[in-house]
C-alpha cells in the first residue's frame, strides 16, 4: 500500500510564495515520476509539474518560470516551490505518483491566493 501525504498549502497574497511537500510511503519502485496537479472550481484538472527519478522536469505552461519542482528520492519526497503566486493559482493541489504501473494520488491541499 502506497500513501501520499501532502503539506504546505494555505492562504497567501498575490505575489507571495508557498512550498508544498509530498511524502510517499510504502513499497515504491525506484523508477517513477512524482508530480503535482491542481483542480480549480469550474476548471479541468491540470498538470502543474512533474519530475522523474533522474531529475527530468516538466511544467505546465501557466507556471513556467514561477514554480520549481524538486525531489529527495532517498526520502521519497517531492517539493513544489511556488513563487509569484497569482489569484488564478488558487486550487486544490494534488500530489501524484506514477510507478509505470499503479498510480497514486494524495488527498489534496488547498492553495488560496488573494488579490
Amino acid at each position: 500500500q502506497v500513501l501520499l501525504v501532502e503539506s504546505g498549502g494555505g492562504l497567501v497574497q498575490a505575489g507571495g510564495s508557498l512550498t508544498l511537500s509530498c511524502a510517499a510511503s510504502g513499497k515504491i519502485f525506484s523508477r517513477n515520476i512524482m508530480g503535482w496537479y491542481r483542480h480549480a472550481p469550474g476548471k479541468q484538472r491540470e498538470l502543474v509539474a512533474m519530475i522523474t527519478q533522474d531529475g527530468i522536469k516538466e511544467y505546465g505552461d501557466s507556471v513556467k518560470g514561477r514554480f520549481n519542482i524538486s525531489r529527495d528520492s532517498a526520502k521519497n519526497t517531492v517539493y513544489l516551490q511556488m513563487n509569484g503566486l497569482k489569484p488564478e493559482d488558487t486550487a486544490v493541489y494534488y500530489c501524484h505518483l506514477d510507478t509505470f504501473g499503479p498510480t497514486y494520488w494524495g488527498q489534496g491541499t488547498q492553495v488560496t491566493v488573494s488579490s
